[in-house]
């Protein structure tokens, strides 16, 4: 399955847009929120910083998000409608109006924003109730990839924008368990080896 460039720039201009986003939390609900910096010289707290090393505020303008990700701002703004009408960002027009989010960065999967921009998220080459892959049949193959682009809407679903700005994403890929039976070690027993 490869996601198309409708899917990735949306993901990426969401992420930088959370990156500068001081007015909803991080953190999804029941994570604690880090300690607070240490104090700069003058005994004030430094200021937090988004993507790029600019300072958040309350909106963030297309142009801003589309010079920080060298993205197209007109394709930004064929996105960001759809990233509106289903509730995952707000905006305000006028001088110093721009884009938010909607919710905190830890609300919002990445799976959220795929979908948002209606960007399917599967990997068979049929289409979702048709009649099959080869001529109105299923192939071989078709639960094969069925069952990728499951895995793969799963762990969209899994990740949220919290968790990319923060780094938490590498090694959150798990191998399923094994298939079928499992083949116990006698010399185990119930509780581990035995003495």
């Amino acid at each position: 399955m490869r996601l198309s460039t409708r899917g990735r720039y949306a993901v990426m201009a969401m992420v930088e847009l959370a990156a500068r986003d001081d007015s909803a939390p991080a953190e999804p609900k029941g994570v604690e929120p880090k300690a607070p910096e240490p104090k700069g010289a003058e005994g004030k707290a430094p200021e937090p910083k988004g993507a790029e090393g600019k300072a958040p505020r309350g909106q963030v303008s297309l142009a801003e998000i589309a010079n920080a990700q060298h993205l197209s701002l007109a394709y930004l703004e064929q996105l960001f409608g759809p990233l509106r009408r289903a509730g995952l960002v707000v905006s305000t027009r006028g001088p110093g109006g721009g884009y938010r989010l909607a919710r905190g960065a830890g609300a919002i999967s990445i799976a959220d924003i795929v979908e948002a921009v209606d960007e399917p998220i599967h990997a068979t080459r049929c289409d979702d109730g048709g009649p099959g892959c080869l001529a109105g049949q299923r192939c071989l193959t078709h639960d094969l990839w069925a069952e990728l682009g499951d895995q793969i809407r799963l762990f969209l679903e899994a990740v949220t924008l919290a968790d990319v700005i923060g780094g938490k994403v590498l090694g959150r890929a798990i191998a399923p368990p094994p298939a079928g039976p499992v083949a116990l070690d006698a010399s185990l027993g119930e509780h581990g080896p035995l003495s």
